[in-house]
């Protein structure tokens, strides 16, 4: 569409986007804004109503903060991925705050949370996918839930180490017993005492570049 620079992401990842009318088409244009962050920056903090986040490139985390400052990992999205839990003046059974920060230098559209509701509000395509976006998030929060309850710290270590090979191949996690402390919800020190108890039993070496892992097969057993 002439003047929309975001027409060809959107056309390739909303589903919905050749079903709407031109000039809703043009207010979601006109109301996203392209914005970059630095590894570590936030980009919702909780009790405001940012809008849609649309990652365009990077990586960012979306996590809850307890009384006390505990933080837990409800899920990460990278491109092509949307967090709705940060429109929560678009979608009003979202009664809770959550944050969101790039856990790499990233790049976002945010979405105006009045355009997104104003043209969801006309189109059941676009109603849809918020509803069906927001329950498969929800399914996420209830994985990582499942996981701190009844998951031994072992297993969620390998679990995550497991995942993370999938999705970004290698052999190496390039991350720290910090970062991967952050996003299963657990202490660093515990994270860094259960890897050096996989570094002993010769699944994993560890390095300043983040977990090498030299037994997949054993990795895999513990994690399933």
């Amino acid at each position: 569409m002439e003047g929309c620079s975001v027409d060809s992401v959107y056309r390739k990842h909303f589903p919905f986007w050749d079903t709407l009318p031109e000039d809703d088409r043009r207010l979601l244009c006109s109301g996203t804004r392209e914005v970059s962050y630095k590894k570590g920056e936030a980009i919702h903090d909780g009790d405001d109503c940012t809008g849609a986040i649309f990652v365009k490139s990077g990586c960012v985390r979306v996590y809850i903060l307890s009384d006390e400052g505990k933080e837990v990992t409800l899920y990460r999205l990278f491109e092509g991925d949307v967090c709705l839990l940060a429109a929560s003046c678009v979608i009003q059974a979202i009664t809770f705050d959550v944050y969101v920060e790039a856990t790499e230098d990233s790049e976002c559209y945010i979405l105006n949370p009045k355009a997104f509701s104003d043209v969801a509000d006309r189109n059941t395509d676009m109603k849809l996918f918020a509803l069906e976006l927001t329950v498969e998030r929800f399914s996420d929060v209830m994985w990582v839930i499942q996981q701190i309850l009844f998951m031994s710290l072992d297993r969620r270590i390998a679990l995550f180490l497991y995942e993370e090979l999938s999705a970004r191949g290698g052999d190496t996690v390039k991350l720290t017993h910090e970062q991967i402390a952050k996003y299963i919800s657990s202490a660093r020190e515990a994270v860094s005492r259960m890897l050096k108890y996989f570094e002993a039993e010769g699944i994993v070496e560890l390095s300043r570049s983040g977990v090498k892992v030299i037994d997949k097969k054993k990795l895999k057993a513990k994690a399933l």
